[in-house]
């Protein structure tokens, strides 16, 4: 077992931490009808006896309502964080008190701390691994091949998890099955649109004190993403900027009215700027260089590298807070540029940050439980390789929310079905 200590060994009030990250994830739990649904089931059935779940994941209290799930369903966890400054401690330290968890997940740490964590959860020998940004399924093949033979399979939560899954499954380097949880439309349409656009547009709101009425807001990637964050800017008054390298996602944002250019012209007229690209090296030195006094610079992709902050720090003659959470860069003529979060994901890395609305991660999450129950169940029907999740499991989820809110919908007559599913039917 990794010598690194879990939450519990970390906090000097660990008993008010625990209290507090309580009632954070009771009053989440109250708006996750999907997950309270999902909670009576895995008691119930306890579908995930005798496994063992490794995570990495944003480690705050709608997550926390998942691993308790995932415990609740007979499995040991061991969790710690995705990203060092989106873990809460307080719902770490509750997780933590769990009989069933093991928390290591602490805020701020820096980056020997941040491995050495998930080398702890490693040391579980987790024959499921949850992933967001795919650090643990990583790890594992990097630094214990051993344990693949006995890893059932694993799920990954984002966009850049899925991106590196899919270059590593192209290399013939993934040796288990995982579900692109991002990619199924329960997550897709909901957390990425809806939770990213809310959430980071928020946050900057929040910690700028500043409003998007007339500003222009540029829009750095118009996948999933880049659309919801283009589509609430819109909504909240701003004139929005799309820059994007893929021309048929470019002529999307086109044919929505946003105006497209390329980033080192928006960068020119910009106000606000938000990366959501999953890339490296979205705006570089020749974009600060003729950015106006006052630019915000916000990242909303999972990694800290789509805004090159060491281009930034080399051009800037001196660097302060401004604002909690805002850092800001003067260049030599005088202009300020603010970076928020670090340049880490802004809606959950900010220090007011709290993350997609409540609802979204219902849905998010309902996805990752049902998809580990099935590695558990059918494990053995997924070669290696990165896998669609079940269509069946993503109605499942929709379901269960519909009848949440009170919604009732159609269905097929037994005539209708034949009929979409035969292709002798012509005029």
């Amino acid at each position: 077992m990794s010598a690194y200590p879990p939450i519990g060994e970390q906090l000097d009030d660990i008993e008010s931490a625990r209290t507090e990250g309580r009632r954070k994830m009771d009053w989440a739990l109250q708006h996750m009808p999907i997950l309270r649904e999902l909670r009576e089931q895995f008691s119930e059935e306890r579908p995930l006896e005798g496994h063992t779940l490794g995570m990495a994941m944003h480690v705050e209290a709608k997550t926390a309502n998942l691993v308790e799930l995932l415990a609740l369903g007979g499995a040991e966890v061991a969790i710690t964080g995705c990203n060092p400054l989106s873990t809460h401690d307080d719902v770490s330290a509750a997780l933590d008190d769990n009989e069933n968890i093991t928390s290591y997940a602490k805020r701020g740490v820096g980056e020997d701390d941040y491995y050495a964590a998930i080398q702890a959860v490693v040391a579980h020998e987790p024959t499921i691994t949850v992933d967001d940004g795919m650090d643990m399924v990583y790890a594992i093949h990097e630094d214990y091949p051993e344990l693949i033979d006995t890893i059932v399979g694993g799920a990954e939560e984002t966009t850049t998890g899925v991106h590196r899954l899919r270059a590593m499954a192209a290399d013939g380097e993934l040796d288990y099955p995982v579900f692109a949880v991002n990619d199924t439309p329960m997550k897709r349409l909901f957390d990425n649109v809806h939770g990213t656009g809310e959430s980071s547009l928020a946050t900057i709101a929040m910690t700028t004190n500043l409003s998007y009425a007339g500003k222009n807001v540029v829009v750095a990637g118009y996948g999933y993403c880049g659309k919801g964050v283009a589509k609430k800017a819109a909504g909240q008054n701003a004139n929005v900027i799309v820059t994007e390298v893929e021309p048929r996602r470019a002529l999307e944002a086109h044919m929505e009215g946003y105006d497209v250019m390329p980033m080192n012209e928006a960068a020119a007229v910009g106000d606000v700027f938000v990366t959501t690209t999953g890339n490296r090296d979205v705006i570089t030195r020749e974009d600060f260089e003729v950015m106006d006094d006052g630019a915000l610079l916000a990242n909303a992709g999972h990694f800290d590298v789509e805004i090159n902050l060491e281009d930034l720090s080399d051009l800037a003659v001196d660097e302060y807070e401004a604002r909690d959470g805002v850092r800001a860069y003067e260049l030599p003529d005088g202009r300020r540029l603010n970076v928020l979060a670090e340049g880490r994901l802004v809606n959950l890395a900010s220090p007011i940050a709290l993350g997609h609305p409540v609802e979204v991660m219902d849905q998010s999450f309902g996805i990752q439980a049902v998809c580990v129950r099935e590695l558990v169940e059918n494990g053995e029907a997924y070669d290696p390789g990165v896998h669609d999740v079940p269509d069946e499991l993503d109605r499942e989820v929709a379901e269960i929310k519909l009848d949440a809110e009170g919604v009732e919908i159609d269905s097929l007559t037994d005539t209708q079905a034949e009929y979409m599913n035969s292709w002798s039917h012509g005029t």
